[in-house]
């Protein structure tokens, strides 16, 4: 059977998600995320792309009313510890390695992690 006839007989064969990112949303794509990347200046390395699956595996998790900014923090400062941690993400993601870094991710950012009076907070 071709890969189009499939497609035809499985309307949901496009549903199959990238195996590097286990967690993402099911309309999540890396070409999305590069794409959005590329109109905020940001080249993705593969820090950027291990920040985004962290992202996604953390609210994998959690409901998006359940999100502890500063839990994910400091789950994010752990896993970049050897890198400068946090400090570090705000090197990668200008914009916030939450508030950013979920927009990328294909996922909605916590209500606490921008400030539209001051910026990205998170």
């Amino acid at each position: 059977m071709t890969d189009t006839m499939h497609t035809i007989m499985n309307p949901h064969a496009h549903d199959v998600r990238n195996p590097a990112f286990p967690y993402a949303p099911m309309d999540w794509t890396k070409k999305d995320a590069t794409e959005m990347a590329r109109r905020e200046d940001l080249k993705l390395t593969e820090d950027h792309w291990a920040t985004l699956r962290a992202l996604q595996e953390y609210f994998s998790r959690h409901e998006l009313g359940d999100i502890n900014l500063r839990e994910l923090h400091d789950a994010l400062d752990e896993h970049f510890h050897s890198k400068g941690g946090i400090k570090y993400l705000y090197t990668l993601f200008p914009g916030g390695p939450v508030a950013q870094g979920c927009r990328l991710a294909g996922l909605e950012a916590p209500t606490s992690a921008a400030d539209n009076s001051f910026g990205s907070v998170a």
